[in-house]
């Protein structure tokens, strides 16, 4: 927690693991989320993520907030593992910041699906207006579909405007 940040470790710890069960819940192949026992087997034995100590039962403890510090080489660790900014498990970022990171992340698991994706690689290079014109033809069909007018991830509406984190597995 920062110098002069007045949250409580509880408030932080609950961050922590809210963020990090968003990650598990998001990032991840294809077909199933991540177990704990995977990322810390991936995290604990590979020089990619500084072999960082990381065992299934703190991961677990992390996750549902029973342990709050974890050492700052264990969130990078994290961090480069569902491949965003280490200031995002920290708490550093601005709450704008941190939503931009999990904007990122919707985007990436909206690019996971093959019809999105050829729909977003095929108005690559329309004119402007064009775009325009597409995305309010899928903001009708959405509307007669009862559906709401940007698609929800586990947090919210989502805005899949920008780069995304890369997958791993």
């Amino acid at each position: 927690m920062a110098v002069g940040d007045d949250r409580s470790p509880d408030d932080a710890g609950s961050r922590l693991a809210d963020r990090l069960n968003y990650l598990f819940a998001t990032m991840h192949p294809p077909g199933a989320p991540y177990t704990n026992a995977h990322v810390a087997e991936e995290i604990s034995g590979s020089e990619e993520y500084g072999k960082a100590g990381l065992t299934e039962q703190y991961l677990s403890m992390l996750r549902n907030g029973k342990r709050t510090n974890p050492s700052p080489d264990l969130l990078r660790a994290l961090a480069k593992f569902f491949a965003v900014p280490v200031g995002y498990l920290l708490g550093d970022l601005s709450p704008s910041q941190a939503e931009r990171v999990e904007e990122e992340v919707r985007f990436l698991v909206a690019m996971r699906d093959k019809r999105v994706r050829g729909i977003a690689l095929r108005s690559m290079g329309l004119p402007p207006e064009v775009q325009d014109s597409l995305t309010a033809i899928i903001s009708q069909f959405r509307q007669q579909m009862n559906l709401p007018p940007e698609p929800a991830g586990p947090e919210g509406p989502a805005d899949p405007d920008g780069g995304a984190p890369r997958d791993r597995r």
